[in-house]
């Protein structure tokens, strides 16, 4: 097994920073916008109210659920441990944020398994 790059997992928790900072910014003006009740109904109807926003709504979604078919076997196949943070993070964050997020603890763990 190549010995992974150690520079690419800090790529990686870089982007989990961006990613959950950026959608958390926009979260908390759509609170301000629309009350500070996180009103899951209206955030699903704002998603998808023009094309434009449906097209990303459902891009997401669908490209989501894959990848994270792809982490939840990823992880068992490399035994990783704390998985569950990115499961979590998925829910509570962003999954912006839970995908570098499980990137980067793969890289480290392949580092660990090069070893």
């Amino acid at each position: 097994m190549k010995v992974p790059n150690g520079w690419l997992q800090w790529v990686y928790l870089i982007l989990a920073l961006t990613g959950g900072i950026l959608p958390t910014m926009a979260n908390i003006d759509f609170m301000h916008q629309y009350g500070p009740e996180f009103d899951i109904g209206l955030f699903i109807k704002l998603a998808n109210i023009n094309p434009a926003a449906q097209s990303l709504s459902r891009d997401l979604v669908i490209g989501a659920g894959a990848i994270t078919i792809w982490m939840v076997v990823e992880s068992r196949r490399l035994q990783m441990r704390h998985f569950w943070l990115v499961l979590l993070s998925t829910f509570t964050i962003a999954f912006a944020f839970a995908a570098p997020l499980f990137l980067f603890l793969r890289e480290r763990r392949m580092q660990e398994m090069a070893k």
